[in-house]
C-alpha cells in the first residue's frame, strides 16, 4: 500500500468518522472502497472472495416470518408490484 494524506472538511469527516464506526471498518477503507469505485475498478473477485462476501451477509437480515422458504415467489412479487 501507499501511504497518503488529504484534506476534508470537518463535515466530511464527521460523516466518515459516524459511517466507519457504524460499519466496523477504518476511515481508510472506506476511503479505499470509495476510490475503487470512482476509478470504476472492475477487478474479478476470485470464488474465495465471492464465498467469503456471501457468507458474511448470512443472517444480517430478518424478515420475521416464519415461512419466507415456501412463499418466496409470493413475497417478492409483492414487493415488485407498482
Amino acid at each position: 500500500m501507499v501511504r497518503t494524506q488529504i484534506q476534508l472538511t470537518q463535515e466530511q469527516a464527521a460523516a466518515l468518522r459516524a459511517l466507519a464506526a457504524g460499519e466496523g471498518l477504518s476511515m481508510a477503507e472506506l476511503v479505499r472502497t470509495a476510490v475503487d469505485r470512482l476509478l470504476g475498478d472492475r477487478r474479478a473477485v476470485d470464488a474465495a472472495e465471492r464465498r467469503r462476501r456471501a457468507l458474511d451477509a448470512v443472517g444480517r437480515f430478518a424478515s420475521g416470518r416464519s415461512d419466507v422458504a415456501r412463499e418466496h415467489d409470493r413475497y417478492l412479487a409483492e414487493a415488485y408490484e407498482p
